[in-house]
């Protein structure tokens, strides 16, 4: 056994020991299923007529979930933003990711979120989606192994579990535009192929595209994606963000998006209710696509963090108070707690998203169902002059505040894990101190 698989089987027997009085009184209940023995499927197959190249995997008897098994959860995000820096080059990719993850593990990371598909692209040789231009430079073209598999590999071996970050809808955004799809891509295919049809399953807003949520094609696509992820490599769970509705506007034929998608479905929804379950369609299809592939793979979605925004009637359409009280839809739920203590509304009075009172209303939310709660928290904000209404930012004058909401957190019994936005800002030399007060409080 490597020094890794020896860390990883310390870390399991404490786990063991401590995560039942960690994630005591949670009262969370719907337990997902366990399997005693994890055999994950060897095959490559994607459909009845595609067929994955590469290498057959073997089954993987890896860490123990941490959500699925009341262990507390310590993750980081790893985003296209960080692919787009790593090198091309096969060598010198799989040594800056083995030095990226050896940095989880000295941070006190358990887990990884790793982007397997950022712009409706791939991470990974993809019968579906074509290779993403934060792989190799240019989407649409292969270089030459599986960066996405190599991290899956290079994290188990260092104890951690890793969850596939798939972003559902976007096509474009920072860093990716319209001219950078490759003619492969779908979208750049219904795009070109004057084909009536499918001309609106991929729409412009705000200067950027998306996929449709509208279109049962584009909800197939985006669960069949993930089935390709869950059947071919051995994650620990799959996870979505933010990147749902963009904002619109009914009253402007210009931003009203995909409303002559609801104008000819003739629903006695209303509009906005309509793009609510256009969306939990989506969400609803890709976890039971997760379950008939592995029951014991986990889903989880990471919301923005202030519940009034994720109830609007003009952008996202999140049925955050549906996914959280029924089941069906998600695992767990992660919003971004990015927010401070002491942030301020514009009239300099505390404001409902500060982090106490944003986290009251999720746990609130929380005892509604059976969904387990983890919080995103932004170490991005770490050390930096964050616009809170203070006369001096609350992220200047002090370099615990991500400590200490975790230990709010923990000390209301009722949040099952934490996800750290993201690896990049632990390097900063903003956020050291910060880093460093987290550090030692995980290693306690």
């Amino acid at each position: 056994m490597n020094k890794y698989g020896i860390r990883a089987g310390i870390r399991r027997i404490m786990a063991a020991a401590l995560g039942t009085i960690m994630m005591a009184g949670t009262g969370v209940g719907g337990e997902i299923q366990a399997l005693a023995a994890q055999v994950y499927p060897v095959s490559r197959t994607v459909s009845a007529s595609q067929t994955v190249s590469g290498p057959v995997l073997t089954p993987y008897y890896g860490p123990s979930n941490q959500v699925q098994n009341n262990q507390e959860l310590q993750g980081v995000w790893i985003s296209y933003l960080e692919w787009e820096k790593l090198p091309n080059e096969e060598g010198a990719f799989k040594a800056a990711v083995d030095k990226m993850l050896d940095n989880c593990v000295s941070w006190g990371m358990n887990a990884v979120f790793v982007h397997a598909h950022s712009h409706t692209d791939a991470m990974y040789p993809s019968k579906i989606l074509p290779w993403s231009k934060f792989v190799s430079g240019t989407q649409g073209k292969d270089p030459g192994y599986d960066p996405f598999g190599y991290f899956v590999e290079a994290a188990h071996q260092r104890g951690l579990s890793i969850h596939a970050w798939f972003n559902p809808y976007r096509v474009t955004g920072y860093l990716m535009g319209i001219e950078d799809l490759s003619d492969t891509n779908p979208v750049k295919q219904w795009m070109t192929d004057d084909n009536p049809d499918n001309d609106r399953w991929v729409l412009l807003q705000n200067g950027q595209y998306y996929l449709n949520p509208a279109v049962p094609q584009v909800r197939q696509l985006v669960a069949d994606s993930v089935r390709e992820v869950a059947e071919n490599y051995p994650v620990d769970g799959i996870h979505f963000d933010d990147y749902f509705y963009p904002s619109v506007n009914d009253a402007d034929p210009q931003a009203w998006f995909d409303k002559p998608e609801y104008d000819a479905s003739g629903s006695s929804l209303s509009i906005a209710d309509w793009r609510r379950e256009n969306v939990s369609q989506l969400v609803s299809q890709v976890y039971s696509t997760i379950k008939s592939v592995r029951p014991d793979l986990v889903f989880g979605i990471s919301p923005q963090g202030y519940l009034p925004n994720l109830r609007s009637d003009t952008s996202m359409f999140v049925d955050i108070d549906r996914w959280m009280g029924e089941t069906g839809f998600v695992d767990y739920i992660m919003p971004q707690l990015y927010w401070g203590f002491e942030a301020k509304n514009l009239r300099g009075e505390d404001a409902a998203y500060a982090f106490d009172s944003n986290l009251a209303s999720w746990i609130a939310l929380k005892k509604t169902g059976s969904v387990k709660l983890c919080l995103g928290l932004g170490m991005y904000r770490a050390g930096t002059d964050v616009a809170d209404n203070n006369q001096v930012s609350e992220w200047l004058q002090f370099d615990d505040i991500i400590s200490r909401q975790v230990q709010t957190a923990r000390a209301s019994g009722q949040v099952s894990g934490f996800c750290y936005y993201s690896y990049s800002s632990f390097l900063e030399d903003a956020a050291a101190s910060e880093v460093a007060n987290l550090v030692s409080l995980l290693a306690r």
